[in-house]
């Protein structure tokens, strides 16, 4: 299967694609954590953003864009990797702050 390019890809309604923060591999005073600590990251950056969706009849507009950070639920979401970086496909209501 041929790599693909993360810029080409669009998510359908109501999702959205997110570059998971890397996590740090030491302390800030310099202690080196070891590969078990490895929790999944709870926030990262916006790639991508599908269009809006309708719930019950009514319409939603995505509540972030292109570029924003943003913290979202500890198991939300599905894990897609392309090349050597995971991505996440959230869902709108996975999404749970933008960090300014």
């Amino acid at each position: 299967m041929a790599i693909i390019d993360v810029s080409k890809v669009k998510p359908l309604a109501g999702y959205v694609l997110v570059k998971p923060q890397e996590q740090p591999k030491k302390t800030d005073s310099g202690i080196i954590l070891p590969d078990s600590h490895d929790e999944k990251p709870q926030h990262g950056e916006v790639l991508a953003v599908g269009g809006f969706y309708y719930d019950h009849g009514i319409k939603i507009e995505l509540s972030v864009k292109k570029g924003d950070k943003v913290i979202y639920k500890k198991w939300g979401g599905n894990e897609v990797k392309f090349g050597e970086i995971e991505y996440q496909f959230l869902k709108n209501e996975d999404i749970m702050a933008v960090i300014k």
